[in-house]
């Protein structure tokens, strides 16, 4: 009866089966062998009946528990914090579609054994230091669609497991040094449709085995020399969407093993010689910019390239490359290359090289559709032999052209700030009341963010032609008047977000026929400015969200055929005509949801 006594004494105050039947196998080890008998018994029961009452007593109202699985879901219950009363042995919990704003210090401290964890739509604004500290074995985390703006140094401690980080659709604009130190199992960080300006050096410091790192639709027009050191084993690097004018040469150089880089739709104008340095490349993306000129030796230091996208550009005239050794597919389709005797030099490098040339004739009007791998060169001429010479003359002005002096100093308005180098112009947060005149004409970013202009008058941009990306953010602006960006040619890119506008009028846009894409997001607007669209033929990406729209009518993008993805997340709308997108049959990507 001893042995019984003991036993009584040890199990008093254990009510949780699972912890009582290893108190007993701790007296099995411990107790006489006339004792052991009855105890094995009494332990098979306890692990027989222990899982359902055990977990399922745990489950935190609202949410849904699943024993076997040992996992977790509160989706959409309008949680304010993490539910305290989640079971200790959960390995996935899903947060998704809550109201917890923040994240405290040790949020996660009572689940230690998550694996997966998922925290979308929750509105959460800021990542305490320390937020997973206890999260040791989780190696899944997604944050996407909520509004963290800055990623602090200790954000993710705790996390040395984490494998795939997603913080896509956010609006992070800072990262600072260390945020992510504690992630060296990293692979996958994913932080696409961010507010990223400028990448600074180090900004990744600690990952020490990712693969891919996408930074796509953000607005970085500017990476520090440093700031992708230390990813020695990245392989593939997405930044496409954003607004680098220039090839990031050097930050590219400190990736030694990466074979995919993904840089289309950035405002590219030209690619210089050995512009490229990336031993092992093996697919680059250079589409949808505004390419017009590509050097022939820009890729002389990429000798595996095996697939270039040079579609969607500017491009005329394309020498044939040196460098690529296994160059297998070159991708032309959506430019304006002109199949006579410019194209002659390609098509026979092609055809010896074994390079499969993709894309169409644009001219001259006999070859006009034409596939580039059907023509063949011989039949590439040009009209007349004082045309031919006059061709042969340009393409050796054009491979050799004269060196030409850069001026002493580049036009500048008074009290902003102007780079020959980049082309950058910018007076930014400078207190004016009107947009400045006087900037240089080659100027291609212009930035005028956190003035108070107002209203913004006809042709308020001349001289500037070339400018390519505009920056209008957080400028009080309530009206545009009609052709206000007229003779901006070469705009592509156009930042009209947090102003005070409420409607526009159907010119508002006239003369910027290149405009591609288009932020309105954070103004007034109560109705789709539908009409104001009739001018932009090539508007692919259209930014509202966050307004006050509350119906879409029919046919509001008339005139905006081409449009392929409107975003509209943030509004509270009520009613969408049947027919509401029928003049864009390209449309892909629509985002009607009322909160981020």
């Amino acid at each position: 009866m001893a042995c019984y006594a003991q036993q009584e004494k040890g199990l008093r105050g254990l009510r949780d089966p699972v912890s009582s039947a290893l108190w007993i196998v701790h007296l099995v080890e411990m107790s006489p062998m006339e004792c052991t008998a009855p105890l094995w018994a009494v332990v098979a029961l306890l692990l027989l009946f222990s899982a359902t009452p055990a977990y399922s007593s745990k489950c935190p109202k609202f949410c849904i528990c699943d024993n076997i699985q040992l996992t977790v879901a509160c989706i959409g219950k309008n949680l304010t914090e993490v539910p305290p009363t989640i079971n200790e042995i959960t390995v996935k919990l899903d947060l998704r579609g809550n109201d917890i704003q923040e994240l405290p210090t040790g949020a996660f401290a009572h689940t230690p054994y998550l694996t997966h964890l998922s925290l979308q739509r929750c509105n959460i604004r800021r990542v305490r230091e320390g937020a997973f500290r206890s999260l040791g074995r989780l190696v899944f985390l997604n944050l996407a669609n909520n509004n963290i703006e800055i990623l602090y140094q200790e954000s993710f401690d705790g996390l040395t497991s984490l494998k795939q980080l997603l913080i896509d659709h956010n609006r992070v604009e800072e990262i600072q040094p260390g945020a992510f130190s504690q992630l060296g199992f990293l692979n996958l960080l994913s932080l696409t449709h961010n507010q990223l300006v400028y990448m600074p050096n180090m900004a990744f410091q600690g990952l020490q085995n990712i693969k891919w790192l996408r930074l796509s639709h953000n607005s970085l027009n500017n990476l520090a020399t440093e700031a992708f050191a230390g990813l020695f084993t990245l392989t593939r690097l997405s930044l496409d969407h954003n607004e680098l004018q220039f090839f990031p040469t050097q930050p590219m150089t400190r990736l030694p093993e990466l074979t995919r880089l993904d840089m289309g739709y950035n405002p590219m104008t030209y690619l210089g010689e050995e512009t490229v340095a990336m031993p092992k490349l093996t697919h680059l993306f250079l589409d949808h910019m505004s390419l017009q000129d590509f050097s022939h030796i820009s890729l002389a230091l990429a000798p595996r390239l095996t697939y270039l996208d040079l579609s969607h550009n500017q491009l005329r005239v394309l020498q044939p490359l040196s460098g690529p050794q296994k160059l297998a597919r070159l991708n032309l389709s959506g430019n304006q290359i002109l199949c006579n005797c410019y194209l002659r030099p390609l098509r026979e490098w092609s055809i010896k090289e074994r390079v499969r040339l993709v894309g169409a004739c644009a001219g001259p009007p006999h070859f006009s559709g034409e596939s580039l791998e059907s023509v063949h060169p011989p039949e590439l001429r040009c009209q007349s032999q004082e045309a031919m010479l006059k061709a042969e003359l340009e393409e050796q002005s054009r491979v050799t052209p004269p060196p030409t002096p850069k001026p002493n100093r580049v036009k500048c308005p008074t009290n902003c700030d102007c780079e020959r180098e980049t082309y950058h112009s910018s007076c930014e947060n400078r207190g004016h009341t009107k947009v400045p005149r006087g900037f240089s004409p080659d100027t291609r970013l212009l930035d005028l963010r956190g003035n108070h202009f107002h209203y913004i008058p006809g042709n308020s941009f001349p001289g500037v032609t070339e400018v390519v990306s505009l920056h209008l953010q957080r400028c009080k602006i309530h009206e545009i008047e009609g052709s206000a960006f007229n003779g901006m040619k070469s705009l592509v890119y156009l930042y009209l977000s947090e102003n005070d506008l409420s409607s526009l009028s159907p010119d508002a846009f006239k003369g910027v026929p290149q405009l591609t894409y288009l932020h309105l997001e954070r103004n007034k607007f109560t109705q789709f400015p539908k009409a104001a669209f009739k001018l932009l033929p090539n508007l692919l990406a259209l930014h509202l969200e966050h307004n006050s729209i509350t119906r879409l009518e029919q046919s509001i993008l008339s005139g905006a055929e081409k449009l392929r993805g409107l975003y509209l997340t943030g509004n509270v709308i009520h009613s969408v005509a049947p027919k509401a997108f029928v003049p864009a049959p390209d449309l892909d990507t629509l985002h009607l949801d009322p909160t981020s």
